[in-house]
């Protein structure tokens, strides 16, 4: 790092590029837009569908969804922030072919797993989670572990995420 840096609180000096105000009028505004509209989206279906919206119907789309919408859903679940942080990081150690040889290491993984997600959707149609297919499969002790598993997982990945986006700041 710079010494011009060392203690400084923004590489911009002492004035910010906007003023405070305009960063929580961005954040609330969107998320105030986008909530009514996706409010009014979900009420005119009820109208003019006469959709019944239930938890079940929120946890699966209706259990209509088809295979391209769950391939891209795929793809952009793998290229979640750390992923964007450190192609990043390795397209500025290495240039231009860098992201190019670190996404290419999991290409495999992404194409086996949506494989084996249409798969799980075609067998276990009823299924909503992993650690349902657990338990009709091998029982309440392995569903338990599993549990506990995916919940440790949920930790460690949010855990992650908040130390990946608090060092780019």
């Amino acid at each position: 790092m710079l010494s011009d840096y060392v203690g400084k609180e923004s590489f911009f000096g002492d004035e910010t590029p906007l003023p405070l105000w305009s960063g929580y009028a961005i954040v609330l505004g969107f998320g105030a837009f986008f909530s009514l509209v996706t409010t009014a989206m979900v009420y005119l279906d009820k109208r003019y569908n006469n959709t019944e919206h239930t938890s079940e119907f929120f946890n699966t789309a209706g259990r209509s969804v088809k295979t391209g919408l769950t391939a891209s859903v795929i793809v952009s679940q793998w290229t979640w922030a750390a992923t964007l942080l450190q192609s990043s990081n390795v397209a500025w150690n290495y240039g231009v072919s860098g992201p190019f040889w670190y996404a290419s290491g999991a290409t495999i993984q992404v194409l086996l797993f949506g494989i084996l997600a249409i798969e799980v959707k075609r067998r276990a149609r009823t299924a909503h989670t992993v650690c349902e297919m657990v338990l009709a499969r091998w029982g309440k002790p392995a569903h338990i572990t599993f549990i506990i598993f995916c919940f440790l997982t949920n930790i460690i990945v949010t855990s992650m995420l908040l130390l990946g986006g608090a060092a780019t700041v």
